[in-house]
């Protein structure tokens, strides 16, 4: 299917990938907050040498090392060790943005998050929910943009929304094009901070092959104000493919630069229709800036590596749970 799939956006789910909580009861966030220690474990820096983004101890991978020892901890460190991205959605937004960008300018790192509210999201599939209706969701991407303040973030905004609007999964015209207009008010005020980069989606290289539409839709949505687009976001295709197919989407778009999720991309794809727990993949290349590819800003791990896609019909956790065996998997291969 080449989708997302993977997030029923519980507040379980949500908890688990959040720096605080980040499915609690709504509420902005209190003034003064102090910048927290440096985190890290016992022995280990706070944060990697020459890495530009935040590595917190708050991610999933993070909370099962605490309970987890011997070979299988040492594995897991492949993952807890490298930042990846705080998935946003639900409500106190402005509480936990604020949280986790206070946390990284206290040691001089950069905020991962990724933005996920659109109303209808996922199209009722696994990841179903988001904002009520348009007015809910403008007043929740100001609050965002409240909460990362002046502080510097990469926001990854709303995967999949875009896409969804081409693929037939039942959005309807009047549905797209509210949709395009909520973008384009993201982009817009995710902008007004001044140490903000925003990513708008724009799939990943097995779904949409009709690149010109899917060019069209991203300038609907706002493109033009963002610093770019991110492709392969929780999806297997090998950083190959999914630079040329960057590439030829930057070309129609007059050259915009995009980012790339390398979290499980080392083996590639198991083929075009597994999205879902697929077997035998690896993670990817770590986070950097330094891609060596012109027009691709970065490798992140958007997808948090070790969180389960969901119940593909084999016995796996639930969608957005972390699952340690097939985490050692990624890891291992």
């Amino acid at each position: 299917m080449g989708r997302l799939g993977w997030r029923v956006m519980t507040a379980a789910a949500l908890a688990a990938l959040s720096v605080g909580a980040v499915a609690g009861c709504g509420g902005a966030a209190s003034g003064g907050a102090k910048p927290p220690p440096a985190q890290g474990r016992p022995g280990l820096p706070a944060q990697q040498p020459g890495q530009s983004f935040y590595v917190s101890d708050q991610t999933s991978a993070a909370r099962e090392l605490a309970r987890t020892t011997g070979a299988e901890a040492e594995t897991l460190t492949r993952i807890a060790d490298q930042p990846s991205a705080l998935w946003l959605g639900g409500q106190d937004v402005r509480a936990k943005a604020e949280d986790l960008t206070v946390r990284a300018a206290a040691v001089g790192r950069t905020a991962l998050i990724v933005a996920y509210d659109i109303p209808h999201r996922d199209c009722g599939r696994f990841s179903a929910g988001g904002a009520a209706d348009a007015s809910a969701y403008r007043a929740w991407i100001d609050q965002l943009a409240a909460g990362l303040a002046d502080r510097a973030a990469w926001v990854v905004l709303e995967p999949d929304a875009v896409a969804h609007t081409l693929d037939g999964c039942g959005v309807t015209a009047a549905a797209a094009t509210e949709r395009y207009e909520l973008l384009t008010y993201a982009v817009q005020e995710l902008k007004k901070q001044p140490r903000v980069r925003v990513y708008l989606d724009a799939g990943n290289a097995g779904w949409l092959k009709d690149l010109d539409r899917l060019a069209g839709a991203l300038r609907a949505a706002g493109i033009a104000a963002a610093d770019g687009f991110s492709v392969n976001v929780s999806n297997f295709y090998t950083t190959e493919q999914s630079s040329a197919y960057g590439d030829r989407l930057s070309a129609l778009l007059g050259g915009k630069r995009y980012v790339i999720d390398t979290s499980r991309n080392g083996n590639g794809p198991l083929g075009d229709r597994d999205w879902c727990n697929p077997s035998g993949r690896a993670l990817g290349e770590t986070p950097t800036t330094a891609t060596g590819r012109p027009g691709v800003d970065a490798y992140l791990w958007i997808k948090n590596p070790g969180e389960s896609d969901g119940d593909c019909g084999r016995g796996e956790p639930k969608a957005g749970d972390f699952w340690l065996p097939y985490a050692l998997g990624l890891a291992r291969s």
